[in-house]
């Protein structure tokens, strides 16, 4: 019964935090920080009990999975230069100087414990930039660059951190040993999850049922990272190379039905999953502070704030560098690759939010050693973990939309001209079926006149843009919306007065749930 009420009370808890980022007009990973944070110090609220590993397991796999599923392998190949630097080179120079600077600042805890956190907040989170980048207007270049460096990112920062982790454990480290036992878990990682991705993609051309295929998409990333962890590879690289593998071939193989009812089951699972996290940590944060009383509430605030400013800087010093100076050295970069604007490389390097990657590594940390002692300093690094991401996605989330009216670099027009080009070709590709099927089958010239219509409408948007055609779209758009929704009302006075079934009702109801949402 206890554990049901926990249940129930951690579902409440994400119902609240949801409305409260709708109600505020906040990406949800700014409210689940600032709500989660706020929650641990209610009085009274009980103590979860957890094991570390499970929730690691539990949250990452479907979280780095569905990023992976939904980066685009054109741009992501298009942009691997910039993303490799962003996602290994910084991620590595990042842990090396944060855990520095938190040794420099605690000269008591060791090197290992101090490298743990660095690798823990080294990188931003694929879920909070895409939930905050997906509300403003960018270039497509700078969000692919950024969504791909997130995703990598993630993978080597975890497998990074397992390394410091073990050496922690082990007190036993060696460089050479490490570089080397890196290259082959990384390898063998990615490995596995090509072969996975293969598997469950031949797997899902034989199913036929929506549902079932939803359930075997939702195994796929534990699948991949569970058999990777089991050969001692790295399970994180494994689900992104078998979510990237399987989005590319996921528009061939997946019906409409299962793509409608996919995107909302996968919506839902990642949002609880964050909202899960962040309650977690949350709840654990007062009785770390509690926990933290030999430090007096200055120091822990001088930590937090010099270790956040630090992890700012050093991105801003990286970002610079690593991405002019192939330009500087190479006419091969220079003339495949566009300049930046001095805006987009200020962009790039004020856009790293930290998130549920960071929140669920620091939460997974071992609660002793080998030995037995307890694992040195780990109130403290889950403390300044969650400063880390409180300073990065609300000082930084919250400010990104105004920078980036400030510096003015524009929005995404090639995607504009893609999407022109794309329904064109599509209505054109539609007419000439309607016109092979109409000669080759007794068709009633009036029906395909109508249907002819209806692509011409669905082609309108893409045709050069004039004034009045804006009026015209966005007068058809009002008719069309104000008929279906005469229609669900319509249908619900039927219902309500017994004269249709509720079969009959959800049948239609769905059919105008399509509907409205296409329009």
């Amino acid at each position: 019964m206890y554990l049901l009420q926990v249940v129930v009370f951690l579902l409440l808890c994400c119902v609240a935090l949801g409305w409260a980022a709708r109600r505020a007009r906040l990406p949800y990973p700014i409210a689940l920080v600032i709500g989660g944070g706020l929650l641990g110090f209610i009085p009274g609220l009980p103590q979860l009990e957890f094991d570390p590993q499970f929730l690691l397991v539990l949250v990452l796999p479907p979280i780095l999975y569905q990023a992976a599923l939904l980066t685009s392998w054109r741009d992501f190949k298009a942009n691997i230069r910039p993303i490799g630097l962003l996602a290994i080179g910084l991620v590595l120079v990042t842990t090396l100087t944060v855990g520095a600077v938190l040794k420099l600042m605690v000269p008591d805890i060791p090197w290992a414990a101090a490298f743990v956190f660095g690798a823990i907040v080294s990188p931003p989170d694929a879920v909070a930039a895409t939930a905050i980048l997906s509300r403003l207007n960018m270039p497509r270049r700078i969000v692919t660059v950024l969504e791909g460096e997130s995703l990598v990112n993630d993978a080597s920062g975890l497998v990074i951190y397992k390394f410091a982790v073990a050496a922690v454990l082990t007190g036993v480290f060696s460089l050479a040993d490490a570089s080397v036992q890196f290259v082959a878990v990384s390898a063998g990682g990615i490995l596995i999850g090509l072969a996975m991705g293969w598997l469950f993609v031949k797997a899902h051309r034989h199913l036929g049922d929506a549902f079932i295929e939803v359930l075997l998409s939702l195994s796929v990333p534990y699948t991949a990272y569970i058999l990777a962890e089991s050969v001692h590879t790295s399970g994180v690289l494994a689900v992104v190379a078998a979510g990237i593998y399987r989005g590319r071939h996921s528009p061939t193989i997946v019906s409409a039905e299962m793509r409608i009812l996919a995107r909302s089951v996968w919506n839902i699972a990642v949002f609880l999953l964050n909202s899960l996290i962040f309650i977690l940590i949350g709840i654990e944060l007062s009785a770390v502070v509690g926990r933290l009383a030999g430090q007096t509430g200055w120091q822990l605030a001088g930590y937090a704030a010099v270790v956040s400013l630090v992890a700012i800087g050093v991105r801003f010093a990286w970002v610079y560098p690593a991405i002019l100076a192939p330009r500087f050295f190479s006419a091969r970069v220079r003339a495949a690759e566009p300049a930046p604007a001095p805006g987009e490389l200020f962009i790039i390097g004020w856009c790293g939010m930290r998130g549920i990657v960071s929140l669920a590594a620091a939460l997974a940390l071992p609660l002793t050693v080998q030995s037995g002692e307890p694992f040195p300093y780990r109130d403290l690094i889950v403390f300044l973990t969650f400063a880390v991401i409180l300073a990065t996605l609300v000082v930084q989330g919250l400010t990104l939309a105004p920078i980036i009216r400030r510096v003015n670099i524009g929005g995404d027009v090639d995607s504009e001209v893609e999407l022109r080009r794309a329904r064109l070709a599509m209505g054109e590709a539609a007419f000439g079926e309607i016109d092979r099927h109409v000669e080759a089958h007794t068709v009633d010239e009036a029906l395909a006149t109508r249907i002819r219509a209806e692509f011409a409408d669905r082609m309108a948007p893409a045709l050069a843009p004039t004034a009045e055609l804006d009026r015209n779209i966005a007068h058809g758009r009002e008719l069309r919306l104000a008929a279906v929704r005469a229609e669900r009302g319509e249908l619900i006075r039927l219902w309500r007065e017994g004269r249709i079934s509720d079969d009959v009702l959800h049948h239609l109801e769905e059919e105008l749930d399509y509907e409205e949402s296409r329009l």
